[in-house]
């Protein structure tokens, strides 16, 4: 096989609960991934080395060194099958760049699956979702998509169900936000106010909402414990979500640690109508329609 290609979904986070900061410097969370329908795809085709391109829109924005995620993928996986093998990774991006979506997980994902296909190794989930683990807390769920439930630093994956489908709305900023720099400022925040911060624990209105596919009954709790860090480094979200909430989104939020924003629509037709009014407002730049729970990494 000297081709093969994957496609891989963005996310949502439904909920996002953050504990207090570990000695290690992690947050243990619980974390509520929901699989949608903005996809990159990564192809990987036979080479010496392990390489990447990237095409597409904020192609200039990804790193094509050793930094990449999907090279890193690709290396962690040779290694765990104790050969040495090439590839050349070219990923065509959908998913917007540092911007909350796990775009550079997703293409971890991608790289995973589409290497051990081109591979030939044949390794199963299990072996796959390990060495997402060590790779980053949301690439073990860029692998299966759907819902499902985070816990430790995410990593830890239990799916749910989920009742019917969502359709959903994101204004992609211009400009990323650092994973880094938004939990640093949920710190700071959390310090100056001097409040204790309790332990993350799952929304059961929440996975009742998802179970049952009420979109309504979802929106009223829609939560991220990033959305108030994220808002201080980029004030001028926050007319955008108000906006989103005064064109008739269920639910409006940060998605991850932003700076994307998702609204939950009622169906696919208020969905389009929602994110033309966000565009022709000038509230968004982009506006993108979408829906999930929807699969994972996946061979097209």
């Amino acid at each position: 096989m000297s081709s093969v290609t994957v496609r891989v979904p963005a996310k949502v986070n439904v909920q996002l609960s953050v504990g207090p900061l570990r000695e290690d410097g992690y947050h243990d969370l619980v974390n509520v991934f929901h699989a949608v329908s903005i996809f990159d795809e990564v192809v990987a085709k036979e080479s010496e080395g392990i390489t990447v391109q990237v095409n597409g829109k904020w192609s200039d924005q990804v790193p094509t060194d050793d930094s990449n995620l999907a090279i890193r993928a690709a290396r962690a996986l040779a290694k765990h099958a104790g050969r040495s093998y090439g590839a050349e990774l070219v990923i065509h991006k959908s998913i917007p760049v540092a911007g909350g979506m796990a775009g550079g997980s997703a293409d971890a994902a991608g790289a995973l699956v589409a290497c051990n296909e081109l591979w030939g190794l044949g390794l199963p989930m299990d072996d796959l979702m390990e060495i997402a683990g060590d790779l980053g807390s949301d690439v073990p769920f860029s692998l299966i998509g759907g819902t499902a439930v985070g816990t430790g630093r995410g990593e830890q994956l239990s799916e749910l169900p989920t009742g019917g489908t969502f359709h959903w709305v994101f204004a992609l900023a211009n400009g990323g936000l650092s994973t880094a720099s938004v939990y640093a400022e949920c710190d700071r925040l959390r310090a100056a106010s001097d409040a204790d911060v309790p332990w993350p624990t799952l929304n059961d209105s929440l996975m009742e909402a998802l179970g049952t596919g009420d979109a309504y009954a979802l929106g009223t709790h829609l939560s991220n414990d990033l959305q108030p860090a994220a808002l201080n480094l980029r004030p001028e979200l926050a007319p955008t979500l108000e906006s989103g909430r005064q064109h008739g989104a269920l639910g409006a939020i940060v998605s991850g640690s932003g700076p994307t924003c998702a609204f939950l629509a009622i169906d696919a037709t208020h969905a389009r109508d929602l994110a033309h009014s966000l565009t022709t407002t000038g509230t968004a730049h982009t506006a993108v329609a979408a829906h999930g729970p929807v699969h994972g990494a996946t061979l097209i």
